[in-house]
């Protein structure tokens, strides 16, 4: 068996360490330039989010926190031309079949629903990822107060029709925008800002 010297053992390791520390610099230079553009990229997004889901709002609030059962929530007060609140943003998330999902909720003054739209999901593809589609997402809009999921037959004033094979998902959707409009009730609802 052959004896290892101290220079057979050292210079490898040297080595490695130099590639680790080169690796590690390069890794946190490219960090330091991308982090601020996408900083940037995620408010843009936000931004373009609230004014789709809250159409008629000129400008928003700053972020704002409410608390409910314990948990924090951000929302954003919609503002008219005047800057009176004419509505508000909710970000609210639930669980779905394939994790969270994350989503915006526009509701007007009176209490109905404006618009909603996904922040972020993982549902299974060619089912819960149906969520994104313009004719289930739109099924909220103008509905107000809590509302429940069917899985056949018409939905009502307070449902929302299932996604084919991904009730869960739907479930998840439904559970988000009450979450929203629970949030506009502990706000003061229709009362608030008038």
């Amino acid at each position: 068996m052959k004896k290892l010297n101290l220079k057979e053992i050292i210079i490898p390791a040297v080595s490695l360490f130099l590639i680790c520390l080169v690796a590690t610099a390069l890794l946190a230079v490219t960090n330091s330039i991308t982090e601020p553009k996408i900083e940037q990229l995620a408010v843009e997004t936000e931004n373009k989010t609230k004014k789709e889901v809250l159409q008629d709002a000129s400008s928003f609030s700053q972020t704002k926190t409410l608390a409910l059962d314990g948990k924090e929530y951000t929302y954003y007060e919609g503002l008219d031309g005047s800057g009176q609140i004419i509505g508000y943003v909710f970000s609210t998330s639930a669980k779905g079949y394939g994790g969270d999902i994350a989503i915006m909720t526009g509701v007007d003054g009176g209490g109905a629903i404006k618009g909603v739209s996904i922040l972020s999901i993982s549902e299974t593809a060619g089912l819960g990822m149906n969520a994104k589609n313009e004719e289930f997402l739109n099924q909220y809009n103008g509905k107000s107060g809590l509302l429940g999921v069917i899985k056949n037959g018409e939905a009502k004033d307070n449902e929302i029709k299932a996604l084919t094979g991904a009730t869960m998902t739907s479930k998840a959707m439904t559970e988000a925008v009450n979450l929203a409009q629970s949030l506009y009730q502990k706000l003061g609802g229709e009362n608030n800002g008038k």
